[in-house]
């Protein structure tokens, strides 16, 4: 039986979450099956694109915008600080 390394929170997410750390070159694999092949090391806990984003468009999460793409982000890619703005500064309410 394979285990699951990674989740999709919602099908409307473009990112998925790793439940482990993970090596470049791997997939992660979710309850459907694989996931994208991994372009570097990503740590237990963050976000993979799941398929292409373009820079400037939404981050979806929970089925829920949060953040936007600040560059090109393929899938595989990390998804954190380096390419993803917040929309919210803090303090804000939702």
């Amino acid at each position: 039986m394979t285990q699951v390394t990674a989740l999709l929170l919602n099908g409307n997410d473009n990112v998925v979450c790793l439940l482990r750390d993970h090596r470049a070159g791997e997939c992660p694999v979710l309850a459907s099956g694989g996931g994208p092949l991994l372009a570097a090391d990503i740590p237990l806990g963050h976000k993979v694109a799941r398929r292409d984003i373009a820079g400037g468009s939404d981050i979806v999460k929970y089925g829920a915008v949060i953040g936007r793409a600040t560059a090109e982000i393929s899938a595989g890619d990390h998804v954190h600080l380096h390419n993803l703005e917040g929309l919210l500064a803090v303090g804000d309410e939702t």
